[in-house]
Formats: C-alpha cells, structure tokens, sequence
C-alpha cells in the first residue's frame, strides 16, 4: 500500500520531469512552447466560454425551479421498478449536463441518505461510471469545430445507461 501512495504522489512530478528533459534533449524551447499552448488554451476557453455558461444556467434555473424534482416524481414511479431508485433520477437527468451540479446533488443524497446507503452507493458509482454527455459534446465539438455529431449522442447516452444499470448491479452486489 505504501508503494502506491508513493506511485501517485510522485508520477506527475515524474511526468513533467520527462516532459521537460525530453524537449530540453530535443533541443525545443520548452518554456516557449508552454506559453504558447496556454494563449491557444485560452482561445479555446474564450469560444467555448458563451455555452459554458449556458449550460450552467439552465442546470441551475431546472433545479432552482423544482422542475427537476417534479420530473423526478414522475419518472421516478417508473425506475422504482426497474430497481433503480426515485431520488437518483434528478441525479441521472443533471449528471448528462453539468459534473459539479450533480456533485452537488451526491452531497445532498450523501446527507439525506448516508453514503453507505444503497441509494448512496449506486449514486457513487453512477458518478464514475457516467460522463456529462452534452456538456462534453459541446465543448469539445466546439472547440474541434465539428458540426455533425451524427451517433454520438446517442452513443454517449447509451454507455451512460450502461454505467447507470452497472452502479445499480454492483451496488446490489455490495
């Protein structure tokens, strides 16, 4: 144990070590190119800066309203027997636009419920098993200037419900 508490302690010194050295011997200005990489990062955080906000905004105007509790209500009597439960819903329906939002909705459940609860457990594991979808698609398709998604969404929507049915089978196995 103490071989991998000192593995992750030390490997992203390592990695920038490696970095660095290896331009130093490829002869490359590496502090030029960092800067340069920051001003193109900067550009990128600029263009995708007006959706950014957007999604923020309508993730917290949902919430804000009681929308996302009333949908959860109503859809939550529906996955309550598939087994996955009504006050994950809101959790599922957040976590496809916005991570901190749905980490604010996990802290919320965590004192409701306890985090070793069932309902707890699933939500833990939902989090690392599902990615914020349209966020992600937005941002990053921005960003590469790519207009047509063609399966993606709906790719993204289907591993995401494959990470929701797995957090649900492997906390019933816990």
């Amino acid at each position: 144990m103490k071989l991998l508490i000192f593995l992750s302690e030390v490997s992203i010194p390592l990695i920038l070590f490696y970095i660095v050295g290896f331009g130093v011997l490829m002869k490359c200005h590496v502090y030029e190119e960092f800067v340069k990489g920051a001003k193109d990062g900067l550009k990128t955080v600029v263009k995708i800066l007006p959706t950014l906000i957007g999604l923020m905004v309508a993730v917290g105007v949902l919430r804000a309203s009681g929308f996302l509790d009333m949908l959860g209500g109503v859809l939550g009597s529906l996955t309550a027997r598939m087994g996955f439960p009504a006050e994950l819903v809101p959790l599922t329906i957040v976590r496809m636009f916005s991570s901190s939002a749905a980490t604010g909705l996990v802290l919320d459940i965590f004192r409701e419920f306890g985090t070793d609860s069932h309902v707890g457990l699933i939500a833990s594991i939902m989090m690392s098993c599902t990615e914020t979808i349209l966020y992600t698609i937005s941002v990053y398709f921005i960003a590469a200037k790519v207009n047509k998604t063609r399966y993606t969404v709906w790719g993204a929507l289907l591993a995401s419900f494959a990470g929701i049915a797995a957090s649900v089978i492997l906390a019933g196995m816990m």
